[in-house]
């Protein structure tokens, strides 16, 4: 049965509402799953947030951010898993589909991204055994390439999957289709996705043209070029018929307006862009 519902990240309204009030938006629409950043987590408080939770039956499509493993040296680097396994035991309390991991880009004053790459494996590895434990799994969002020095330095979904088998269960991917929507092999990226039973998230937005800051400057959906419902449709045919996110940083648009007009436009693309077929 399908499960393919409207979920918010709450980065959407950020400018306008912190946790509480980001879910007090949400159900007075309806909408009943959500994606908190850590840092809104944070601000209320771990407790507070479980508490506003459950009392509410929330769905959580995932936890906003793990990850940012790549460091100058081996202080830096364990540093960044005692993090993530704080992200974890976060996402554990709040019973998150999954952590969400932008892994990391290269480390101040290096030009070895292969050496990055190969840091963030051996990150996520030495995370994964507190994951397996507190039952929470770890969704690699690739990053556009446009990102690949200093916030990601995996970009396609190809190199996602490659860290997935690398790894081994409990590990999969968020697929967001800023990201990997210019992707000529998409279409059998997400097949293989799909194989591997690893995808875990699907976050939706646009790419406005022109796009004036490559990252606030993300579109409502149909505001763009994304053709969302054939990604959908590749996700969906790969046997993955969860939530869709919608993810959107905009500090020229949507969050210089009331949040919840954002969350009713947010309803009616869901509706009229997301579900075309």
């Amino acid at each position: 049965m399908s499960d393919n519902i409207l979920s918010i990240n709450l980065a959407t309204t950020r400018q306008q509402w912190g946790f509480a009030e980001a879910v007090d938006g949400c159900l007075a629409r309806g909408i009943t799953a959500i994606a908190p950043w850590r840092d809104q987590i944070a601000a209320i408080g771990l407790a507070e947030a479980s508490r506003i939770v459950r009392a509410n039956g929330l769905r959580l499509t995932g936890v906003c951010r793990g990850g940012m493993f790549p460091a100058a040296d081996a202080d830096g680097r364990q540093a960044a898993i005692d993090d993530n396994r704080r992200a974890v035991d976060e996402a554990a309390e709040l019973g998150a589909d999954c952590l969400v991991l932008v892994v990391g880009g290269l480390p101040e004053g290096s030009r070895d991204i292969v050496g990055a790459r190969a840091q963030v494996a051996e990150g996520i590895a030495a995370l994964l055994p507190h994951a397996r434990a507190a039952n929470v799994p770890l969704a690699i969002e690739p990053l556009h390439p446009m990102y690949a020095a200093d916030r990601a330095c995996v970009n396609t979904l190809d190199q996602a999957l490659d860290l997935c088998e690398a790894l081994g269960p409990w590990v999969g991917v968020a697929i967001d289709v800023y990201h990997v929507w210019w992707d000529p092999g998409l279409a059998a990226a997400i097949a293989r996705a799909g194989r591997m039973g690893a995808i875990m998230a699907h976050h939706i937005c646009d790419w406005r043209v022109p796009t004036r800051d490559l990252l606030l400057d993300r579109g409502m959906m149909g505001d763009g070029v994304i053709d969302l419902p054939g990604i959908r449709d590749m996700i969906e045919a790969a046997g993955w018929n969860g939530p869709q996110e919608v993810e959107i940083f905009s500090a020229q648009d949507w969050w210089e307006r009331p949040g919840d007009e954002v969350l009713a436009v947010c309803q009616e693309r869901f509706e009229s862009v997301c579900q075309a077929r």
